[in-house]
């Protein structure tokens, strides 16, 4: 099997195999930021008691709640932000 050869810069192919890059970045990051927003409202409508009377308990707070919310919005945003090189 031999290696595949990369485009010279400058060319189209290379501009193309940049932007499928870049496309790709911005849309892993997009969706790790939707599940970031999704994390954060189950744990806001499991607060409002939506799914029951039962409150999650003091770890799940602190581990799987908001701050885990905020942290994959943050990392989608700065995969979604990523500029290639």
């Amino acid at each position: 099997m031999t290696p595949r050869t990369p485009a010279p810069p400058g060319s189209p192919e290379d501009a193309q195999r940049r932007y499928r890059r870049r496309q790709r970045f911005l849309r892993i990051g997009q969706a790790v930021m939707a599940l970031g927003f999704l994390v954060a409202l189950i744990h806001w409508l499991a607060h409002l008691e939506a799914f029951g009377p039962a409150q999650p308990e003091g770890w799940i707070d602190l581990v799987a709640g908001y701050p885990m919310g905020a942290l994959l919005l943050v990392a989608g945003a700065i995969l979604a932000s990523r500029k290639t090189t």
